[in-house]
Parts: structure tokens; sequence; C-alpha cells
């Protein structure tokens, strides 16, 4: 197996035990870090970052155009659409969803899956994956990656929101997503500003999130 798949399946360890924090389970229906998500929703949306690869990888390899990385977050729709956007609603409601079961529950699923991927991901090879409402697929690789930065990211979300210390994931994981989002922000607000803004903080010009 290679490595975006391991520190894929070693990501998706760290977010289950995140998962069973008793501090998750202690704020489960209380407001999260993250405007209009409730600890609950923001579990399962942490936990759908594992629950939907395999979804994904059922079926036949789609015949749709293969992009780049970086531009699949050119045509994404929630990029840069506003939160009371469709788009941002049914992500809300998807991980509100998943969460219905409780967080041992999630956990546990979450897990299972996690066991299910490290027989499966080792025996596939460079194939595409399409995600729901996409035109377009992945290299399966390159979707891991956008799947490890939402663990990293939204992990983070999730232990600030219930008073935890941000997980340690994986070096590679962690490697994978700052690039991620490096590569997002030069795209969005050209590599001026985010050069500037990483060495010389006197030249900085403001904000360079990737979302």
């Amino acid at each position: 197996m290679n490595g975006i798949r391991a520190d894929y399946l070693a990501a998706g360890r760290v977010a289950v035990a995140l998962l069973r924090a008793p501090e998750v389970a202690a704020a489960w229906e209380g407001p999260s870090a993250l405007a209009e998500f409730r600890v609950s929703g923001l579990a399962g949306h942490l936990a759908n970052q594992v629950v939907l690869v395999p979804q994904l990888l059922a079926g036949p390899e789609p015949a749709v155009e293969r992009i780049p990385l970086v531009e699949h977050y050119a045509r994404a729709s929630w990029v840069e659409a506003p939160l009371d956007a469709e788009v941002h609603v049914q992500i809300r409601q998807g991980g509100e969803a998943l969460a219905v079961p409780g967080p041992a529950a999630l956990a546990d699923r979450t897990e299972a899956v996690l066991d299910e991927l490290a027989g499966l991901l080792p025996e596939l090879g460079d194939r595409s994956v399409q995600g729901p409402g996409w035109g377009w697929s992945l290299a399966l690789d390159d979707l891991l990656v956008t799947r490890m930065m939402e663990l990293t990211v939204h992990g983070d979300d999730l232990a600030v929101s219930v008073g935890l210390p941000t997980p340690e994931y994986p070096a590679g994981a962690v490697t994978a997503s700052v690039h991620l989002l490096a590569e997002v922000a030069v795209r969005r607000h050209g590599a001026t500003a985010v050069l500037r803004t990483l060495s010389r903080a006197e030249r900085a010009s403001g904000s360079i999130a990737a979302f």
C-alpha cells in the first residue's frame, strides 16, 4: 500500500479516537465551533470522510473526465457558496443524518469502514473516483488527499468545539493537507499573497484562507 493510502487510514484512526472521546458525547447536542453545525453534525461530517469512500468505490469505474486535484476545488460549488446555500445545508444535514445513532455507534461504524478499507485499498490500482454531484472524477489517491484534508481540518474543529487539544495526525497526512490547502490558497489569492503571508508578515495583505 502506498504512503497516501496508509496515511489516510492512519488519519481515519485518529478521527475514530476523537469520536470516542467522552467530551464529544457530553457536548453532542450543543453548538460546535463551526457556524450552523451542532457537535453531532460536525462529528457526522468528520466520520463521513471515511464512510463515504467505499460508497464511491462501489460499482464500475466512472467514465467521466479525470481532472487535477486543485481543479476540483475550482469546480466544486460549495467552495465559495454562502453558509445558507443549498449545498452547505445538504452537507450539514448529511452530517446530522450520520450522527443520529449517537456517538458510540458513529465511532463504531467509522472504525468498521476503516477496517474494510484497510483490506480494499491495497488491492486497488490507479482508478478514477466520482463523488456525488460531480461532473468529473479524481484519481483515487487524489480523492484520499481531499479526505485527509477534511479529517485534519474538521478534527481540529471538533476538538476545539469540545475543549480538547487538536489531535496529532500522521506527519504524511498533515503534509498532504497543508500542501493541498496551500495550492488552493494560491489559486484563490495569488502566489504573491501566499508567499508574503508565509514569509513576510509586514507585507501580508490579509487572509489567505483556502476556504
